[in-house]
């Protein structure tokens, strides 16, 4: 359907481009940021803008944080399991694991996967910042690695990469359990599967 004032079809255009947003439901949100009063919109847009300006990446696991909470909550809280680091693709999966207060670990966030069709290539993730982690004063607490990426062919490609790059290191580099299906994401996987993937986790 076309409207006719150019700024409300622009509006639908810029909610499409929010990824699982198709024109629809686009749609039905710029109608829905129409209805709303004018300060709510204003709240809205302020929200995203501080968002932008605010949110950083974490100067030790790069998962995002404020630039006043930088290194974030997680790598700065002296209770957690400072032996174990585990290395995700994103920041969503380390929600998905801190739901399930099972691990109590360290991250690292790799920002992707290596992707040779999409042209995404090991200099392209966080692997640098991994790499001087590992090496920097005060690392030698981490024993064990656990990577816990997609179970997908970027993933495993991904796995098999990190494997070969850590093993050297001489520390301990193990997976999450398979219970997890081939082709889904962690971000979608219930707790309790997560869980038991965690803590079925075999060395690479």
């Amino acid at each position: 359907m076309r409207y006719t004032s150019q700024a409300i079809e622009t509006l639908i255009e810029e909610f499409a481009k929010l990824p699982g947003i198709g024109k629809k439901t686009a749609q039905r949100l710029a109608l829905h940021v129409l209805r709303e009063k004018k300060e709510d919109v204003e709240l809205l847009a302020k929200a995203l803008m501080d968002a932008k300006e605010i949110v950083v990446y974490c100067s030790e696991c790069q998962n995002m944080t404020d630039k006043h909470n930088n290194p974030c909550s997680i790598c700065t809280n002296q209770k957690r399991n400072r032996s174990m680091l585990c290395i995700v693709e994103s920041p969503s999966d380390v929600i998905a694991f801190e739901k399930t207060n099972q691990y109590t670990g360290l991250y690292h966030v790799l920002h992707g996967v290596i992707s040779p069709l999409d042209g995404i290539g090991p200099d392209d993730l966080k692997l640098k910042e991994l790499l001087a982690r590992l090496s920097a004063a005060g690392s030698q607490s981490i024993k064990e690695i656990i990577l816990a990426l997609n179970p997908t062919v970027e993933g495993e490609t991904t796995v098999l990469y990190l494997s070969k790059l850590l093993k050297p290191l001489g520390l301990k580099v193990s997976r999450i359990a398979r219970g997890i299906p081939i082709g889904s994401e962690l971000e979608y996987t219930d707790e309790a599967t997560l869980t038991r993937a965690l803590e079925g986790r075999s060395d690479v």
